[in-house]
């Protein structure tokens, strides 16, 4: 079942047009999954179309020749990548489309094409569901006061009425030493309006500046 159809005898035109066509549908799918997980980029779900074809290309020209694998390889060291760093999840779906140009450039399209659906399957269950989530309702709190305010418990009567738990994580000088930045970690209480939390903080740090957002992993990196 998952026999290569490239023989020894070498690789004929219908091999290669077959190939290329199945890396080119396989890398789609990639694609198409990609996009359905949201904040894709134009350039990467083209990219991820072609990469396969490109890496089965690669393969087939070596082909067990071990003069042209070290020629190939030199070719791809003298390349300077300038790209962005990518999260997780795009290094993922590159390393996936470069694993179906490696099954379909040694003939193993069966393979390639079930390899294809599981993961493709997987990846689409795994985005989908709350799998990996953080749980707790945890937030970033940045708060500006003047420098004349003790931020040592200014805020503990309102953080105790809207708040579980809040932590004073970090203290920064701002605007030339005359205010500081108080950096919160904090989990609201259930049912709470956080609109009111915010107002009775801008009416104890003089109005100036407040952000309140979802706490964000440190870069989803692997």
């Amino acid at each position: 079942m998952f026999s290569s159809i490239i023989d020894s005898a070498g690789i004929t035109f219908t091999d290669a047009l077959l190939c290329t066509a199945v890396s080119l549908v396989l890398g789609l799918a990639v694609s198409l999954v990609n996009l359905a997980q949201g904040r894709a980029t134009k350039s990467l779900s083209v990219s991820l179309v072609l990469l396969p074809a490109i890496v089965q290309t690669v393969i087939m020209m070596v082909n067990g020749n071990l003069g042209v694998g070290v020629a190939v390889m030199g070719a791809f060291s003298i390349i300077r990548f300038r790209t962005i760093p990518g999260g997780a999840k795009e290094i993922v779906s590159v390393f996936f489309a470069m694993a179906i140009g490696l099954a379909t450039g040694t003939g193993y399209l069966t393979f390639a094409a079930l390899f294809t659906a599981i993961v493709c399957a997987a990846m689409l269950i795994l985005y989908k569901t709350k799998f990996g989530e953080i749980k707790s309702k945890e937030k970033h709190l940045k708060i500006v006061i003047p420098e004349d305010l003790d931020y040592t418990d200014v805020f503990d009567d309102i953080f105790k009425k809207y708040t579980r738990s809040a932590v004073l994580v970090k203290v920064k000088t701002t605007n030339m030493g005359s205010m500081f930045e108080l950096t919160y970690e904090l989990v609201e209480k259930p049912g709470i309006r956080e609109k009111a939390m915010l107002d009775e903080l801008r009416c104890r740090n003089g109005n100036l500046s407040i952000v309140c957002g979802t706490k964000q992993t440190v870069q989803e990196e692997l």
